[in-house]
């Protein structure tokens, strides 16, 4: 079995309940780490906030100075390259946060014709993928690379390319 990072969970507001929501964070995370092998390390810690739009844009607004809620956010606390050097063994090290924003996932995830769950589980392995130093706003080579570990993660998890177009 892979090593996950241990998630710390929080679910703050009215997400519907099923799924659970705590499981579907560990197997985001799981699946990714199969694809992301960095991030399959014991050490590892993340927390995870289910909130919604006005949590978010809260949050938006003061770190981003962005003053409109967002599907997901991610705080990283590590540079990539301390995560690439990361032994499995020491102490616990926090890799960052990540908050997704209840109306903002649930609008999109019916204009995609998604399931809230299935969109989830995309932006938790978006999220977790930010916070080990991938960005796609840096070029169109990063944004690919990003978007077919994301491919690949969920297609572990039998979640379609959210794409829908890469081979």
């Amino acid at each position: 079995m892979t090593d996950l990072p241990e998630l710390d969970i929080s679910v703050e507001a009215d997400w519907p309940s099923p799924p659970d929501w705590e499981a579907l964070a560990g197997d985001a995370a799981a699946a990714l780490g199969r694809v992301a092998p960095e991030l399959a390390n014991p050490r590892l810690s993340v927390s995870v906030l289910f909130a919604d739009d006005g949590e978010v844009h809260a949050l938006n607004r003061e770190w981003r100075g962005k003053d409109k809620p967002t599907n997901v956010l991610s705080f990283p606390m590590l540079e990539r390259a301390d995560l690439l050097a990361l032994s499995p063994d020491g102490p616990p090290e926090m890799l960052g946060d990540i908050a997704l924003a209840l109306e903002t996932c649930a609008r999109e995830a019916a204009d995609k014709g998604l399931s809230l769950e299935h969109h989830a589980a995309h932006l938790l392995i978006h999220g977790l993928l930010h916070l080990a130093g991938h960005d796609h706003e840096i070029s169109p080579q990063d944004a690919r690379a990003m978007e077919e570990l994301e491919i690949k993660a969920l297609a572990l998890l039998g979640i379609a390319d959210p794409y829908g177009d890469h081979e």
